[in-house]
């Protein structure tokens, strides 16, 4: 395909990543919602309400599309078959799932369960295209989100006086803040033949818990952290425990794998290859993660 005009965005799209598409210029954008959702949209965007469970309702949604990009939630992405089964009816030509995750052909991430419906996600398309469908994918692969992690304290518990440093914050990770996904997507959507049928690696900046800390504490001197090591290790084997029990989704539980897939080695969190040029994105330096720190920060 040499060319993506119209482009349809489902699910639950944060602001940063659609106003990236909208700032781009570059796309008629439609959102496709919930008949039920209260959700608000910049003015100029095209709002489409239909039932997600319904190829029908989304085929007739997605016709006259050239890509759709899903940022449905965790919730909603095995879900994504139904939107694939839609895209290839209505004849949309290339499709981005919902990832913005690790590096899931790494073989050791592809095993925890968070990623499980993403994984099934991946081979219902690829089973798809193989049968002779007439479609084309790109999975965003961008790590952890770097703002959402800081906010929510999964990448450093910075509220507290003694945040964890997992096996010593030594591992570097890729990560990537939300307005640089949407910049990806619009990089990818951009150059549709380069990224055609193939994982497309983008992030902001490789950084470790410890240099967070250490640029926490350049902006914060005034704040006292004595952090504590903790190893994965050990963290690793109480979240696969508690899945044997049944337990796949609990919060804890959660946040315990992201834990062993961001900050355990072998996972492949530091993405080793990287498409930034091609998408336009410039990765941050350690000045923008102070800036990042301030923001994040303030009291709101």
């Amino acid at each position: 395909m040499s060319s993506i005009k119209n482009v349809a965005a489902a699910g639950i799209l944060g602001a940063p990543v659609l106003k990236a598409i909208i700032d781009s210029g570059k796309f008629n954008i439609t959102v496709i919602t919930r008949p039920s959702s209260t959700s608000t949209f910049p003015s100029g965007v095209k709002v489409v309400r239909a039932d997600s469970t319904s190829v029908d309702d989304l085929t007739a949604a997605l016709k006259g599309q050239d890509a759709v990009v899903s940022t449905v939630a965790r919730e909603g992405v095995r879900g994504q078959t139904v939107l694939v089964d839609a895209a290839i009816a209505a004849g949309v030509k290339r499709i981005l799932p919902s990832e913005y995750a690790g590096d899931l052909s790494n073989p050791k991430a592809a095993t925890l369960p968070p990623f499980a419906d993403k994984l099934h996600t991946r081979k219902y398309i690829e089973a798809k295209v193989a049968a002779g469908a007439d479609i084309t994918y790109s999975y965003v692969v961008s790590s952890i989100f770097l703002d959402w992690g800081l906010d929510y304290e999964l990448l450093l518990e910075w509220r507290s006086p003694e945040p964890t440093l997992y096996n010593g914050g030594e591992c570097d990770f890729s990560a990537t803040t939300l307005a640089t996904v949407g910049k990806g997507i619009v990089g990818v959507l951009s150059h549709p033949e380069e990224t055609k049928n193939r994982s497309v690696y983008v992030h902001d900046i490789a950084i470790s818990q410890k240099k967070l800390l250490e640029l926490a504490r350049k902006v914060a001197p005034e704040r006292t952290w004595s952090p504590v090591t903790v190893s994965l290790d050990e963290k690793e084997k109480w979240v696969r425990s508690k899945s044997a029990e049944g337990d796949y989704t609990s919060g804890p539980v959660i946040f315990g794998y992201l834990s062993v897939a961001v900050f355990q080695d072998g996972y492949g969190s530091r993405l080793q290859k990287l498409d930034n040029e091609l998408l336009g994105v410039k990765e941050m330096t350690e000045a923008d993660i102070e800036a990042l720190w301030r923001e994040i920060m303030t009291p709101k």
